[in-house]
């Protein structure tokens, strides 16, 4: 019984081995960096009111590991974002929430340079093997349609060419409901900010499992 005994435990034992690999990789902290504007950095609000601090919040709630770091810079447009994603987003990040061309926008920069500009950043970080969140911004209306015609479908063409998930509108539950904004009428509040989050935490939460499974 003893002789009998004892290869039952050696089996026991590689079989808790084995289960335990996958464990341990799933309990690995994701470093994330939202990347992006005023929209990002949390403008006017406190530190754990910002998108990003919510974001984590939000994801810990459901027990997921990750820690997201606020890369957002007040007032940035692409050309700035592409000056600056080298050492904003530092070695071992495991993914990037990438949220830029407002500013674009309400500046009146040609969509054609906003484009090649978010382009450009996207190809440097898959370079490095970082995911990436798009996040897509729309051109307000004082812009004209025209503009909004060739401004709009610039993350949706990104997307696809470089096969990302893409949540389509930063400000969806936002821009229109009363209540979710500064008095500036154009950045979120704390509130409006929790909207945002609630709406993109099911993409996001896919995004980061999509990051977990290929890190196994």
């Amino acid at each position: 019984m003893r002789f009998k005994a004892r290869p039952l435990q050696f089996l026991v034992m590689i079989l808790a081995a084995l289960t335990a690999a996958p464990v341990f990789a799933q309990n690995k902290t994701l470093q994330i960096v939202g990347f992006g504007d005023s929209l990002m950095a949390g403008y006017q609000l406190a530190p754990a009111e910002s998108y990003t601090a919510q974001l984590e919040a939000a994801l810990k709630a459901k027990g997921l590991n990750v820690a997201i770091n606020n890369a957002g810079v007040s007032g940035d447009t692409s050309s700035g974002g592409l000056g600056r994603i080298d050492w904003s987003v530092p070695d071992g990040t495991d993914g990037v929430i990438l949220e830029l061309g407002a500013n674009d926008a309400l500046r009146g920069i040609a969509p054609e340079q906003t484009e090649k500009n978010l382009d450009a950043m996207i190809t440097r970080l898959k370079a490095r093997n970082i995911a990436i969140y798009l996040v897509g911004i729309m051109a307000p209306p004082n812009m004209g349609s025209d503009y909004a015609q060739k401004f709009n479908p610039i993350y949706e063409r990104l997307a696809k060419k470089h096969a990302l998930p893409l949540y389509p509108f930063f400000l969806d539950g936002v821009t229109t409901v009363a209540g979710m904004q500064l008095e500036d009428g154009m950045h979120p509040n704390a509130k409006g900010v929790a909207a945002m989050v609630e709406k993109s935490l099911p993409s996001v939460e896919a995004f980061l499992g999509d990051i977990g499974s290929q890190q196994k």
